[in-house]
C-alpha cells in the first residue's frame, strides 16, 4: 500500500500501532472467541474493557476522584444540547464565541434556555482579552471551546470565572497536553479527532454538577443517571470505547500527555515557522492563539488552490482542503500524526512554492 499522511480534521488519523492491534483482535478478543463488536455490553469481557479505558483516561489527565467520566453517544454536538439540559435548570449561562464550533454551541443551547454571549471575536482569528469579557455573576456556567477546529484558534489561558463552573469543549485538542481538570466544571470531547473513531463522546463532570438537571431531561441525556449506570442507560458505543482504550494505552506507553505535548510543540513549530518565513502562504491567527492541532493556511494567490490540493494528493498528503466556511487549506496534526508527516507536508509546500 502506498504510504500516505492523512491531515483530516475528523474523523482523523489513528496511530498505526492501534489499528494493527485492532486488526489482530478483530475476530477474537483475548481468546473470547468474539469480536468486541459482538460482545454484550454487560458481559464481563466488555466491562473489563470499559473499566480499563476509564482508568487509563483518568491516569492520562490525572482526573480527580470527585469527577465522573461518562462514555456517551452523539458527539460534541449532542452535548451542546445536553449541557443546558443538565446545568441550566431555570438559570442562564454565559457563552464565548471564538470560532465556528462555539458559535454552533450557542445556537443549540438557545433552543433550551437563556444564553448570554459574553465575548465574541470578529473575525475568528483570536481569543478576546479576558478583561473584556462581560461575565455574569450568577450564571449557571461559562461555556468555552478551548480549540476551534475550523479556525485554528486555541486558548492560551482561562478567564477568571469567579466561581462559575467552566464548561469546555476540548474535542480537537484533548490529550494533546496536560490539563488541570480541577479548574473546570465539565470537559467534553468528541472522540473522532484525538481519541478514536466517530460516535463516542467523553464527558468529565464534577460530582456536584450532577444534581442540577432539569426534571424534563430524558434519561439517556441525564448525566447523573448515566453516571449511576456506568454510561449504560442505553447500549454504549462499545467498539468506539474499545478503540479509545487502545489509544489511551498507546499514549501511556509513549510516556503520557507531557511527552506527547513536546512532540506536538515540535510539529506545530515546524509548519508555522515555515509559513512565517514566506509570503506565499498565510496564517492569520494571532500568534498566541495558534492551534497546535489545526493549522489553517491560505495561498497568497488562491488561483493555485486546486493545483495545490491535487499535487498534494499525488505526494500522498491527503485531506488538506480547508473547511467549507473558511476555504483555503487546513492541516490537522493530531497526536497520531508523526513528525515525518509534518516534515513531508512542509517539504511539499516548499516545492510547490518554488514551482509557482
Amino acid at each position: 500500500m502506498t504510504s500516505i499522511y492523512n491531515f483530516s480534521a475528523g474523523p482523523a488519523v489513528l496511530p498505526q500501532a492501534v489499528l494493527k492491534r485492532a486488526q489482530a483482535e478483530m475476530l477474537d478478543w483475548h481468546g473470547s472467541g468474539m469480536s468486541v463488536m459482538e460482545m454484550s455490553h454487560r458481559g464481563k469481557d466488555f466491562l473489563s474493557i470499559l473499566a480499563k479505558a476509564e482508568a487509563d483516561f483518568r491516569a492520562l489527565l490525572t482526573i480527580p476522584d470527585n469527577y465522573k467520566v461518562l462514555f456517551l453517544q452523539g458527539g460534541a454536538v449532542a452535548e451542546n444540547v445536553m449541557i443546558p439540559m443538565n446545568l441550566l435548570n431555570g438559570k442562564s449561562a454565559d457563552y464565548a464565541i471564538t470560532g465556528s464550533w462555539s458559535k454552533r454551541s450557542v445556537k443549540e443551547a438557545m433552543a433550551i434556555g437563556s444564553i448570554n454571549v459574553v465575548a465574541q471575536s470578529e473575525p475568528f482569528t483570536y481569543v478576546p482579552d479576558f478583561a473584556d469579557w462581560m461575565l455574569s455573576e450568577d450564571a449557571a456556567y461559562l461555556h468555552i471551546c478551548t480549540n476551534e477546529t475550523v479556525n485554528g484558534v486555541e486558548f492560551d489561558g482561562l478567564p477568571g470565572a469567579g466561581g462559575v463552573p467552566i464548561v469546555a469543549d476540548m474535542s480537537s485538542h484533548i490529550l494533546s497536553k496536560p490539563v488541570d481538570v480541577s479548574k473546570y466544571g465539565v470537559i467534553y470531547a468528541g472522540a473522532q479527532k484525538n481519541i478514536g473513531p466517530a460516535g463516542l463522546c467523553l464527558v468529565i463532570v464534577r460530582d456536584d454538577l450532577l444534581e442540577q438537571a432539569s426534571a424534563t431531561t430524558p434519561c439517556v441525556f441525564h448525566w447523573k443517571q448515566q453516571a449511576e449506570n456506568d454510561s449504560m442507560v442505553n447500549t454504549p458505543p462499545t467498539y468506539g470505547i474499545y478503540m479509545a482504550g487502545l489509544v489511551f494505552e498507546w499514549l501511556l506507553e509513549r510516556g503520557g500527555v507531557a511527552v506527547i505535548e513536546q512532540e506536538n510543540i515540535a510539529k506545530a513549530a515546524l509548519i508555522y515557522n515555515y509559513i512565517d518565513s514566506t509570503d506565499f502562504y498565510i496564517n492569520e491567527v494571532a500568534e498566541q492563539n495558534r492551534s497546535r492541532m489545526n493549522v489553517p493556511f491560505s495561498l497568497k494567490d488562491e488561483v493555485f488552490n486546486a493545483a495545490f490540493l491535487a499535487d498534494a494528493e499525488k505526494h500522498g498528503l491527503l485531506q488538506l482542503k480547508g473547511h467549507r466556511s473558511v476555504g483555503g487549506m487546513r492541516a490537522s496534526i493530531y497526536n497520531a500524526m508523526p513528525l515525518a508527516g509534518v516534515q513531508a507536508l512542509v517539504d511539499y509546500m516548499k516545492l510547490f512554492e518554488k514551482s509557482h
